[in-house]
């Protein structure tokens, strides 16, 4: 019985000495180009939500591996695919049983853009009527819109919509306000395209799959209030600030 109890107690020492990490799965991380959230830069991924990212892993001691793939393929896999998640995720209540949330990571607004030649003067979606308004497939802001009656042309890539934009392909190109302002003056376009209507405010998040513990995605939450506790958080906006400020101060 002495023995026993030995085995016993020198089991459960182990155990708590290997901590609840050592039971944590590696995760697969998934996300799209969009700057400046997440971007390659010298053959490094980068962007304020991936670094947020990272530094969420980081802190709870998570392996893991980030993977760049178009928007609905990574969204797909964070839904079917075990251990796998995907940011920058829009949070709705039609998602909310599909994944486990980690975040806000950060804020979001959907914005409208359109040729600057065109002088449109929305002050609500109802203004937009017909015209033709440019998303990508599996976009929130493209389902939503097309739910509501909208005249969407989804194609595979949101580089795209710009360059239909300049065409004259499409009238307006749905897309949030920082990275619609990043991929403007990245591309130069600052003379030709701006942002005319925002017409909702969400919140960003690190999507996982119902097979990530829920030990594991409580510690990623508290990493993440820590970080924006002690000014992690905010130093890796204002890293990234200047991808959106030459044309933020105009459109609001």
């Amino acid at each position: 019985m002495r023995r026993l109890g030995i085995l016993a107690t020198g089991l459960l020492a182990a155990i708590l000495a290997a901590g609840p990490a050592a039971a944590d799965p590696r995760l697969r991380i998934t996300t799209e180009h969009s700057p400046p959230a997440a971007m390659m830069a010298n053959g490094q991924l980068v962007g304020f939500a991936t670094d947020k990212v990272r530094e969420i892993l980081r802190r709870t001691g998570t392996a893991y591996e980030i993977v760049l793939l178009p928007w609905k393929r990574a969204y797909l896999m964070a839904q079917n695919e075990p251990n796998t998640c995907v940011y920058s995720t829009t949070r709705t209540p039609e998602r909310e049983a599909l994944f486990k949330w980690v975040g806000p990571t950060h804020d979001n607004d959907w914005t409208l853009f359109a040729l600057s030649e065109r002088h449109y003067k929305f002050k609500t979606l109802a203004d937009v009527g017909q015209l033709r308004i440019g998303t990508y497939n599996g976009d929130v802001r493209g389902d939503a819109l097309q739910a509501q009656g909208f005249n969407v042309d989804a194609v595979q890539s949101q580089s795209s919509n710009p360059r239909k934009l300049l065409l004259g392909r499409i009238d307006l190109w749905a897309t949030s306000l920082r990275v619609g302002n990043a991929t403007v003056v990245l591309n130069g376009w600052q003379s030709k395209i701006e942002p005319v209507l925002t017409w909702r405010h969400t919140q960003m998040y690190l999507a996982c799959h119902r097979s990530v513990p829920d030990s594991l995605v409580a510690r990623m939450n508290s990493a993440l209030e820590a970080m924006k506790q002690d000014g992690t958080a905010h130093a890796i906006d204002k890293k990234y600030e200047l991808w959106q400020d030459p044309l933020a101060t105009a459109s609001r």
